[in-house]
């Protein structure tokens, strides 16, 4: 038996000595163990954080369309219920068309609280294009040429190029000649920004799904096989089926 002593110098008789170990180190074994539960932790939670990435990115771009929904509407009341309309191509050095980005870009910037540009796109581009922000000047987003086309013009069209060479004269089309308001899409992704496809030819392509705004200002994801075959064969809102009065979503 041991003797221990107080502070006083008196034996505390037949108290058993506690010896004190140092902390056993772990093994590799241990270790092992551990890196590869966090590493399934990891595996398992980045497809989570990914996909609510994704989530956020597309909300935002949405976002976006409700802020382009008030300036076309505020663009309305300033001209008579008519949607922006001008003659194609609005450019011709380099060439741009009305329906695209760089194309309406000018006629909607009023309408919005700042300079828009291509260094200052703003609500014009989505969080996540993929594009580089200089292959259309930072604009994502297309407008239906079927809203400053009459409809007797769009169904004239029959191909794609019709959409970028041999101009048609634009008029002017009234809101009041929008037959399915819900139906009818008046702005829509290019890309398919949320919904990555190779080779993304925008409209011109039966892949992919895109944020798409509708004349009612309904915002809708769609895939592009939801909707309607054009006069092109694509599912291309330029190119509607009797243009403003038709219908761009399948039944």
């Amino acid at each position: 038996m041991n003797n221990e002593y107080d502070n006083t110098g008196f034996a505390l008789i037949g108290l058993p000595v506690v010896s004190k170990r140092k902390s056993r180190a772990f093994t590799l074994v241990e270790l092992l163990v551990v890196v590869a539960i966090i590493s399934l932790l990891v595996s398992i939670l980045l497809p989570a954080l990914s996909s609510a990435r994704q989530m956020t990115l597309r909300v935002l771009c949405a976002g976006n369309m409700r802020q382009i929904n008030l300036a076309m509407n505020m663009y309305l009341i300033d001209h008579n219920d008519t949607y922006p309309c001008a003659e194609d191509p609005v450019s011709s050095d380099p060439y741009y068309w009305l329906w695209m980005g760089r194309g309406w870009r000018g006629l909607v910037e009023p309408y919005f609280d700042m300079k828009i540009s291509e260094s200052n796109p703003s609500v014009l581009f989505c969080p996540a294009d993929k594009a580089k922000k200089d292959q259309y000047e930072a604009t994502s987003y297309a407008y239906s040429m079927s809203f400053y086309h009459s409809p007797e013009q769009i169904d004239a069209m029959n191909a794609t190029a019709d959409t970028y060479s041999n101009p048609q004269p634009s008029v002017a089309q009234q809101a009041g000649g929008v037959t399915m308001p819900s139906d009818k899409i008046i702005i829509g992704e290019w890309t398919s920004n949320h919904h990555s496809i190779p080779d993304d030819k925008g409209w011109w392509c039966w892949e992919g799904k895109r944020n798409y705004l509708f004349a009612d200002g309904q915002i809708r994801y769609l895939e592009a096989t939801e909707i309607r075959d054009a006069r092109n064969g694509w599912p291309d809102p330029n190119l509607t089926v009797g243009g403003i009065s038709g219908t761009d979503t399948q039944p």
